[in-house]
């Protein structure tokens, strides 16, 4: 079984950037699909960005494509997600995330198999 500890989240102004990293333990992830959620109070879980295995692919929800960034390095064991140009609707938990890879990406949090414990960002106006 894969642990992922995420870290990075914190207060930061409209416009600011944030770097949120998800440390794996346990086994290698590096066969596996990663993925970021986010959640408010009263939503569900929702899909952010993910990657592939070998980091060739990414997928990105409208509301952040052009302002996040997923990647990964398997030799670390670690996903990472860039954000900038933070906006006070990006404040949420975030959540890493992850599965077997299976050839195609998963966009519900029912689909993925091992969670963090979420870090909190907090965007001010």
């Amino acid at each position: 079984q894969v642990q992922l500890v995420e870290s990075g989240g914190g207060l930061v102004q409209s416009g600011g950037s944030l770097r949120l990293s998800c440390a794996a333990s346990g086994r290698t992830f590096s066969s596996d699909l990663m993925a970021w959620f986010r959640q408010t109070p009263g939503k569900e879980r929702e899909f952010v960005a993910a990657i592939s295995w070998s980091g060739d692919r990414t997928y990105y929800a409208d509301s952040v494509k052009g302002r996040f960034t997923i990647s990964r390095d398997n030799a670390k064991n670690t996903v990472y997600l860039q954000m900038n140009s933070l906006a006070p609707r990006d404040t949420a938990v975030y959540y890493c995330t992850g599965r077997s890879w299976t050839g195609r990406i998963s966009y519900t949090a029912r689909e993925y198999g091992y969670w963090g414990q979420g870090t909190q960002v907090t965007v001010s106006s």
